[in-house]
């Protein structure tokens, strides 16, 4: 179960970057490195990261011309990480360039479409964005879009995880950000929901970071999900 829980290291400084990796090394085998964190150490980041035995998800959610996230793809796929994401906004021919990106790499790691961040929710997506489909209809079809690209698997929130999984089938991965501990700040998240519900929702992997991050403990606060989720 420990292998499913991401751990999501946002810092900007490579000291607190080997802090964490150093304090979360007895329990966690899988972090997220996003954007704040590889945009300050860039692929020393990664480096680092490896060095200390973690798998990697490199969020960056890259979404660009499809020439551009190819070559972008290709590159990062040298960097070793073992998830990489781009936004499923993009469009097709966009993930399709991405998947070849990827294929064209010395390594190949699983490739993820963003669906919509969790910060959103409906009001935003119709009052802000003129988008005027129903959340979930909508994040079924990016989610339909991203396996059609051939696609390994979606970010989405654990409330659309169970229809995503009806229309694209078991095997279509669903990672979950937005996952707070009980009665937990949710922060700057619209779409949250604890870690034991969003398991049994069918979400393949729970990225959690300021819970466990931000705690004087961290190594015994991922512990305790994890023993929670037995």
């Amino acid at each position: 179960m420990k292998d499913k829980i991401i751990v999501a290291c946002d810092v900007s400084s490579k000291d607190d970057f080997i802090h964490l990796a150093r304090k979360l090394q007895k329990s966690a085998s899988f972090i997220k490195i996003g954007m704040e964190c590889f945009y300050s150490l860039g692929n020393e980041s990664v480096t680092i990261a490896k060095d200390f035995g973690y798998k990697v998800f490199l969020d960056l959610k890259l979404h660009d011309i499809p020439n551009t996230v190819e070559r972008s793809c290709r590159s990062l796929s040298r960097l070793g990480v073992d998830i990489l994401n781009v936004h499923a906004l993009g469009g097709l021919e966009m993930m399709k360039a991405a998947k070849q990106g990827i294929q064209t790499g010395t390594n190949s790691p699983l490739l993820i479409g963003v669906t919509h961040l969790t910060s959103l929710n409906q009001t935003s997506l119709n009052g802000e964005l003129g988008i005027k489909k129903e959340i979930l209809q909508f994040t079924i079809d990016l989610a339909i879009l991203t396996k059609k690209a051939g696609l390994d698997g979606v970010v989405s929130s654990a409330h659309e995880v169970k229809e995503i999984k009806k229309a694209c089938g078991s095997d279509f991965l669903a990672i979950t950000p937005g996952i707070r501990l009980g009665t937990e700040n949710q922060h700057d998240q619209k779409r949250v929901m604890n870690p034991a519900e969003a398991f049994s929702e069918g979400s393949d992997y729970l990225v959690i970071g300021r819970s466990i991050t931000n705690s004087d403990n961290p190594d015994k606060i991922f512990n305790k999900i994890a023993q929670e989720l037995l």
